[in-house]
């Protein structure tokens, strides 16, 4: 990276709320399930449903929090997000039975959602002369932020203890708090409403539902790393169990130092569709020597994995920085909130069912199901262009309309 810091000040502000924020999740998804499990006792089934009843909660709240900051003011919109993180996280230490934990989790959840639809317009605003250089910054200040999160929480686990557990959650919270704290230091984006618009413009914008779509598809692909690849290396290979933590590694590393550079080229929706499809390729690559991995030598597993996990993480790049450019240059400035928070819809989903699919297909089916999977993300590339000229056309059509009303 040419630089280590962002150029502006706002840029440095947001950077650093975000460091914090990512630090702070860091800590909680190395271990928040265990807290739960561990530390509550409450049963590995109840926390998985409580999960999934958030996940679905969160859906339509980014959308509302979106349309929110567009009308409103991003910065205003985006801390309160994150207070109401906080303090949601925080109850965590409060929820010793299933519904408290239902309660505090779809809060939480809710507004994480929220935030990052709410911060959209402040990226875009602030984003600078290069905006996919910035956020591709952010993406891999997000990727050094979890690590150092991930390694704070190793603590937690190895002592075990409930105050071990507790501290770790209150750490979370204040980290969320000390986020919306340096928002202060942020200039605020003044809103700008427009009337003609109808109420929910993004839920009409039928291409930017298809892209939305098609996104969520891809980011199926961040399962991989982290539900197939473990269960496959253990369940088909015979590659050692360490291999694991050695992929996240990898893969963590190569972010961090490459995602910038990758996203330097990346300026308009139609160069975004192109990282899409060099993604899928990738992807596909990435998942036929996955399954080559069963049933050779150990030596040979290990090296085909880690080849694999080095081609995946190319076409993560590329998907990144493909969906930053393309859901941005194809939402209007004046509902940069509500666009963000629809295209939010296809990660969430992607979280809910991404784990059941490839458990489905690359696990219980085996070596077929990974060049199926594969095959499902080269043919999402393949669309991803179709879509984005389905989209230039169609505000080709509303451009007349759009000026004789004016």
């Amino acid at each position: 990276m040419r630089q280590l810091m962002p150029d502006t000040g706002p840029q440095r502000v947001l950077a650093a709320s975000n460091f914090v924020y990512t630090v702070g999740s860091g800590l909680f998804l190395t271990a928040g399930v265990l807290y739960f499990t561990q530390a509550v006792h409450l049963p590995a089934a109840q926390v998985g449903l409580g999960l999934g009843i958030a996940g679905f909660v969160s859906l339509a709240l980014g959308i509302a929090a979106g349309h929110l900051a567009d009308r409103r003011g991003a910065r205003g919109v985006h801390a309160a997000t994150l207070v109401v993180q906080a303090l949601a996280t925080a109850g965590f230490v409060l929820a010793d039975s299933f519904w408290p934990f239902v309660l505090a989790v779809c809060i939480a959840t809710g507004a994480k959602a929220a935030g990052n639809a709410a911060r959209s317009p402040l990226i875009r605003h602030y984003g600078g002369e290069w905006p996919q250089e910035f956020r591709g910054y952010l993406r891999a200040v997000t990727n050094v932020g979890i690590s150092l999160g991930a390694l704070l929480a190793g603590w937690a686990v190895q002592v075990g203890t409930l105050t071990a557990y507790q501290l770790l959650v209150l750490g979370n919270a204040i980290a969320f708090a000390t986020a919306a704290g340096i928002l202060v230091f942020l200039p605020p984006v003044e809103p700008t409403p427009v009337a003609n618009d109808p109420r929910w413009i993004a839920l009409r914008d039928r291409p930017y539902l298809f892209i939305t779509a098609l996104d969520g598809i891809m980011a199926i692909q961040f399962k991989v790393l982290t539900v197939a690849i473990p269960l496959w290396l253990v369940a088909a290979t015979t590659a050692p169990p360490w291999l694991i933590s050695g992929t996240m590694l990898v893969n963590t590393i190569i972010v961090i130092a490459f995602q910038v550079r990758a996203s330097r080229n990346i300026d308009s929706a139609e160069a975004g569709a192109g990282a899409y499809r060099r993604a899928g390729v990738a992807f596909l690559i990435s998942c036929s020597l996955i399954s080559l991995s069963a049933g050779a030598p150990t030596w040979a597993a290990a090296t085909l994995l880690i080849t694999a996990v080095v081609v995946h993480t190319v076409g993560e790049l590329w998907h990144a920085a493909g969906g930053f450019e393309v859901s941005f240059a194809l939402a209007p400035k004046r509902a940069t909130g509500q666009y963000l928070g629809v295209f939010g819809l296809g990660a969430s989903l992607a979280e809910a069912i991404g784990p059941t699919l490839l458990i489905a297909l690359c696990i219980t089916w085996g070596r077929p199901g990974w060049y199926v999977v594969g095959a499902l993300f080269a043919l999402t590339g393949l669309a991803a262009p179709l879509a984005v000229r389905w989209a230039h056309r169609l505000q080709q059509d509303q451009q007349p309309h759009l000026q004789t009303a004016a």
